[in-house]
């Protein structure tokens, strides 16, 4: 399945970000994927915080290759940056295959994922255009799962 929204500011990319955030639960995985600017990390900034019960700074884990955060309610959430990964043995290492079972998955750069892409996961692409802060977002899965969490998700 596959749905497609045009966005046409950072507020509108957020907004999205955060109704997807309320319909997650523990071992749901997003993929972001989308050239450097696209915005994958602006959409997972507004959707990490709009699940945690205290306001916090959520940085790009460019350097750190992940952080967690925990949710208001209870679950983990893993933010992934795999841009400088260079191989996939080293998502094991860090934890994160384990983290797709029981925490909330944020990844960005899932291409360097491999062979350990989940198949389960909601893939999100984001695509600058040329309009300033203009950006189509296409949302795609296989699994039956994602069925309802993405019936009313894009007004």
């Amino acid at each position: 399945m596959q749905i497609t929204a045009s966005l046409h500011s950072p507020d509108e990319t957020a907004a999205l970000a955060q109704r997807l955030g309320a319909k997650l639960t523990a071992g749901d995985t997003l993929l972001l994927s989308g050239d450097v600017g696209a915005g994958k990390t602006h959409f997972a900034r507004a959707l990490i915080q709009s699940l945690l019960s205290q306001p916090e700074d959520v940085p790009s884990p460019t350097f750190t290759l992940v952080q967690t955060y925990e949710a208001a309610s209870g679950t983990e959430i893993w933010h992934a940056d795999l841009y400088r990964l260079g191989d996939p043995s080293e998502c094991e290492e860090l934890g994160l295959t384990d983290a797709m079972d029981d925490a909330i998955c944020l990844i960005e750069w899932p291409d360097r994922l491999a062979d350990l892409r989940p198949q389960d996961a909601l893939d999100i692409a984001l695509t600058a255009t040329d309009a300033e802060d203009h950006r189509m977002l296409t949302a795609s899965w296989s699994d039956p799962r994602w069925d309802a969490k993405m019936n009313d998700w894009i007004p």
